[in-house]
This record gives structure tokens, sequence and C-alpha cells, in this order.
């Protein structure tokens, strides 16, 4: 009886994973479709890219001020302590 419990319990571990397996490869989109997501991507842009860039640099920036300055600077945007 263990043996069979055994090739039952496999058997349905193989059939849930190829379940999984098969709904993922519907769900996934195609080569094509991928090609078309990835030449639409913000990154694929110039302009878009190098605005990115500026904006990591200002962020950049301000959290270097910040580790450099012993004031606890979000303190002072959020009104008076508590």
């Amino acid at each position: 009886m263990s043996a069979m419990r055994t090739i039952l319990s496999s058997g349905a571990l193989v059939a849930v994973l190829g379940l999984g397996y098969g709904m993922w490869a519907i769900i996934s989109p195609g080569e094509e479709r991928r090609r078309e997501l990835i030449k639409n991507l913000p990154e694929s842009n110039p302009v878009r890219m190098e605005e990115t860039r500026k904006r990591n640099i200002l962020v950049m920036q301000a959290l270097k001020e910040a580790a450099e300055t012993s004031d606890n600077i979000a303190r002072g945007f959020g009104g008076p302590p508590k």
C-alpha cells in the first residue's frame, strides 16, 4: 500500500508540474511579441534614457548630501517634531 501511495503522489506531483509548465508556456509571450515589448521599453528611447540618468544623478546627489550632514533632514519636511 505504501508503494502505491508513493507512486500516486509522485504521479500527482509530475502532473502538477506539467500543468504549471503548460500554463506558463501558454501565457508567456512569443519571440515576436517579446521583441516588440523590448523595442517599446522606455530605456530604448535616448531622450527618456537621458532624463532618467539626470534624475538618478540628482537623487544620488541628494543622498550624498544627506549622508554627509549630521542633521535629520527627514524631520524638516514633516512639520514640528512629535
